[in-house]
C-alpha cells in the first residue's frame, strides 16, 4: 500500500475499533470475538508503528478503555488504571524487548510473569488500614463505585493485616521502606489493584441454578464476574462468590521490583496467583507462557494469556507510558480458542425493522470453558463467502466472548446429505411474503404488525434513548402483549394499576410505579418521539435534524420529500422513508391515538430556557469530568446550540476537556475559538 491508502486503511481500521470497543464496554453487546477484535487492533497498532506521523491522539490504540455506566457514583482514579498493549507471537515479544532497550542502552531486562485474568478490574482504597473506597477502572481515569458489591468477596479484607516485621524483612524491604508502610496502616492511605474472577466451578453451579428456577443464564465467567459487580443489590453480588487476585499495589513505598509488590500484598492479607513466576530473560518468558496456554484448562478461571512486566521498577519511569499504556508491561496473548461442531439447522430471527438475521444452530461445544449452541451467520452474503451449509462441520473459534464466529467449513467432512440455506418465502413469525430489500443485502419481512416486529418496535419506543420510560423493559413489555394489554406504543398511555395488578411481577406498589413513569413520559422532545417512531434510516442525530428543521409534528407531516431531503446529509432514501412513513394511513391513526392518549411533544429546546447559545455550533473533544458528551450535547441544544461532529471553519467553540484529539489540532489551524470544560459550564 502506498501512503495514502495506509492512511485510509488506518481510518477505516480506527472507525470500527472504537464502534466495537463502544459497544462491549459501554453497552455490554458483543458482536464480535475479542479474537477478531485483537486482530483488528494489532493489524493498527503495526500500521502506526511503521507510519508514525499518522497516528493521532483519538486512535483506539491510545485509548485506555470505554467510559463509565452512570447507574453508580463516579471515582476519578488516584493515577490511571491503564490498558495493556497486546503482543502474539514470540516475535511480537522480540520486537517489544528491541524496543525499550534503545530507551536504556546496555541494560539487561529480567521479568515478572502473571497470568492475564479473565475478570474485571478494580481499584481498592484503604484508610487506616480499613477498606473504605472501591471502583471499577472505567475509562481509565475515572470509574464507578461498587464499594458495596465489592465487600461481598470473601478475599478481599476490610482491615489489613499488620504483618510482624520480620514478615516485611523476608520480602527484602529495608527500615525506610518497613516504616512507611506502618504508618500507612496506621494514618494514611494504601492502594490496590487486581481482577474480580468467578471461577468455572461457582459459573458452573450457578447456571445449573438459575435454569431450575428458569432464570437468564451467564453468558460467561467473565461477564458473570463483571455483571456481579455492576448489580446494583449487593445481595445479588454476594450469591456470585467472586474471586480477588491483587496484581499491584498503587502506593510507592519505594519496592525494587514488581515481584516485591506481588509479596508485599500477600503479607497484607490478600490473594497472589502463585502460579506467577520470576523470569530472568525472554527464554523463560517463552516457556512460561507456552507451559499455560496448553494447560490453562488447570486454572480454575479463565485466562486468556500472560503479562509480562519489566521486573525492575526504577527503569519503569524512564520506559514511561506510550498512549494507552506502560511501555514496562505487555499481554502476550493466548492464541485464539478454536473448535469444531455440526450445523444443525439455521433459524431466521426477526428485527425491529423486519430485517430477517440467520442463525446457526450448532451440535454444543464446548470452547474456552463456555458450551456454545449458537453463532450469526450475519447474511446471505456472508453464507455465500463460507460457502456454509446445513449439516456442515465446521470451525469455531472464541477468544473470552460468548459469541463465537464461524471461521471455515471442512467440506472433506461433507456426507452428501448436506443441504443449501435459504432464505425463508414468508416470515418465521407472521407468515407474510419476505421481500429483498433493494439495494441491499437484506430481507425483510413487510407486514408491519408482525409480532416480533411490533414487540422490537414497542421496546424501541421505551428504551433509554427513545422515549425512556422507567420499568418498561422487554420482558414486561412481551407480558403486556401476551396478555392482549398492548398492541401498539398508544397503549402504554392506557394502561392503568388495575390492569397491571393482576398480573405476574407486578405487585400494587410495582404497578403503581409503571403507570407513574409512563405518565411522566407524555410530553416528549420532538426529537425522541421521532426517534421512538422508529422510522426506516432515522436515528438519534436525523431525528434532531428533523425536529430543527421543522419545529412541529404537524409541520413535518405536511413536508414534501423535496423539503425533507433538503436537510443537510439526509438524501433520497432517507427522505422517501420519513414522507412515506407520515403518509402512510395506519402511522397517521397511529399518531392520532397517542394525541388523544394525551401524548403530546415539545420543541428540541424545552423547558422554556433562553436561547442563549441560538446559532452557535460546537465541537466536543475529550474526556469532560463533570459531565458525560451525552448531557453536554443536550445542554447545547436546550440553549439553542449545535452540536457537529467535525471541525470546520463554521465551528464557533471546541469544548476541549482531558487528551483532546485531532479536533483540537484542526480547531487550531483553522483559528477556531477552544475552550475548556470549566469555561463550558459557565456559558451553560
Amino acid at each position: 500500500m502506498d501512503k495514502q491508502e495506509i492512511k485510509k486503511r488506518i481510518a477505516k481500521l480506527k472507525k470500527e475499533i472504537d464502534r466495537h470497543r463502544y459497544l462491549y464496554h459501554v453497552l455490554d453487546k458483543i458482536e464480535i470475538s475479542d479474537a477478531a477484535l485483537d486482530s483488528l487492533k494489532n493489524e493498527l497498532f503495526k500500521l502506526e508503528m511503521d507510519n508514525p506521523e499518522f497516528i493521532t491522539p483519538d486512535s483506539p490504540t491510545q485509548r485506555i478503555g470505554g467510559k463509565p455506566l452512570d447507574k453508580f457514583i463516579k471515582v476519578i482514579h488516584s493515577r490511571p488504571m491503564m490498558s495493556l498493549f497486546d503482543s502474539f507471537s514470540p516475535e511480537d515479544m522480540k520486537d517489544w524487548e528491541d524496543r525499550i532497550a534503545k530507551l536504556v542502552p546496555g541494560r539487561t531486562f529480567d521479568y515478572y510473569c502473571e497470568l492475564k485474568l479473565d475478570g474485571l478490574a478494580v481499584t481498592l482504597k484503604y484508610e487506616k488500614g480499613v477498606f473504605r473506597e472501591g471502583a471499577t477502572r472505567g475509562d481509565g481515569k475515572i470509574g464507578e463505585d461498587v464499594t458495596q458489591n465489592l465487600k461481598t468477596i470473601e478475599s478481599i479484607p476490610l482491615r489489613l493485616r499488620e504483618p510482624e516485621e520480620g514478615e516485611f524483612k523476608k520480602i527484602g524491604l529495608d527500615i525506610g521502606q518497613i516504616k512507611q508502610i506502618k504508618t500507612a496502616l496506621e494514618k494514611g492511605e494504601i492502594e490496590i489493584r487486581g481482577e474480580t474472577v468467578m471461577t468455572r466451578r461457582v459459573f458452573d453451579e450457578l447456571n445449573k441454578k438459575y435454569k431450575k428456577e428458569g432464570k437468564p443464564l451467564l453468558a460467561n465467567p467473565r461477564n458473570g464476574a463483571a455483571g456481579s459487580i455492576r448489580q446494583l443489590d449487593p445481595k445479588l453480588s454476594a450469591e456470585r462468590k467472586l474471586s480477588f487476585y491483587v496484581y499491584a499495589l498503587a502506593t510507592d513505598f519505594g519496592f525494587k521490583s514488581h515481584e516485591q509488590e506481588h509479596k508485599a500484598a500477600e503479607i497484607l492479607g490478600f490473594k497472589v496467583l502463585k502460579e506467577n513466576k520470576y523470569c530472568k530473560n525472554l527464554s523463560e518468558v517463552y516457556k512460561f507462557h507456552d507451559y499455560w496456554e496448553k494447560n490453562r484448562e488447570k486454572m480454575p478461571f479463565e485466562c486468556d494469556g500472560v503479562v509480562v512486566v519489566v521486573n525492575n521498577l526504577k527503569l519503569w519511569p524512564v520506559l514511561g507510558i506510550v498512549g494507552k499504556g506502560p511501555r514496562y508491561m505487555m499481554a502476550y496473548k493466548f492464541a485464539a480458542l478454536e473448535a469444531t461442531t455440526k450445523i444443525k439447522e439455521v433459524v431466521w430471527q426477526v428485527g425491529r425493522t423486519g430485517i430477517l438475521t440467520p442463525t446457526a444452530v450448532m451440535e454444543p461445544a464446548r470452547v474456552g470453558g463456555v458450551t456454545i449452541t449458537h453463532a450469526t451467520l450475519h447474511n446471505m452474503d456472508e453464507i455465500k463467502r463460507l460457502g456454509v451449509k446445513i449439516g456442515d462441520t465446521v470451525i469455531i473459534q472464541r477468544a473470552g466472548d460468548v459469541i463465537p464466529k464461524v471461521v471455515k467449513v471442512l467440506p472433506n467432512l461433507r456426507s452428501g446429505e448436506e443441504r443449501e440455506i435459504r432464505v425463508p418465502k414468508k416470515c418465521p413469525m407472521c407468515e407474510s411474503e419476505v421481500v429483498k430489500v433493494p439495494g441491499e443485502v437484506a430481507y425483510r419481512c413487510p407486514n408491519t404488525n408482525c409480532y416480533a416486529v411490533n414487540l422490537r418496535r414497542l421496546t424501541h419506543w421505551a428504551s433509554k434513548n427513545a422515549v425512556d420510560i422507567e420499568g418498561l423493559g422487554p420482558k414486561i413489555i412481551e407480558q403486556l402483549v401476551k396478555e392482549g394489554l398492548v398492541r401498539d406504543i398508544s397503549d402504554f398511555y392506557t394502561l392503568t394499576i388495575g390492569d397491571l395488578g393482576p398480573l405476574e411481577r407486578f405487585a400494587e406498589k410495582s404497578a403503581d410505579n409503571l403507570v407513574k413513569a409512563i405518565s411522566d413520559r407524555k410530553k416528549i422532545d420532538l426529537n425522541r418521539f421521532i426517534y421512538g417512531l422508529g422510522i426506516r434510516h432515522v436515528g438519534e442525530e436525523s431525528a434532531i435534524e428533523l425536529a430543527k428543521r421543522f419545529g412541529s409534528l404537524e409541520k413535518i407531516k405536511k413536508a414534501s420529500p423535496e423539503e425533507i431531503g433538503g436537510i443537510y446529509d439526509f438524501g433520497n432514501v432517507m427522505a422517501k422513508s420519513i414522507f412515506g412513513w407520515f403518509n402512510d394511513k395506519h402511522n397517521l391513526e397511529l399518531l392520532e391515538k397517542l394525541e388523544k392518549n394525551g401524548v403530546r411533544t415539545k420543541t428540541l429546546a424545552g423547558g422554556g430556557k433562553k436561547q442563549v447559545l441560538a446559532g452557535k455550533t460546537f465541537v466536543l473533544t475529550g474526556t469532560l469530568v463533570g459531565l458525560t458528551r451525552e448531557e453536554a450535547k443536550v445542554k447545547i441544544r436546550e440553549l439553542g446550540g449545535d452540536v457537529s461532529s467535525s471541525v470546520s471553519k463554521n465551528t464557533d467553540f471546541i469544548v476541549a476537556g482531558a487528551e483532546p484529539g485531532s479536533k483540537y489540532e484542526k480547531g487550531e489551524k483553522l483559528g477556531v475559538k477552544i475552550i475548556d470544560e470549566k469555561e463550558f459550564l459557565k456559558m451553560i
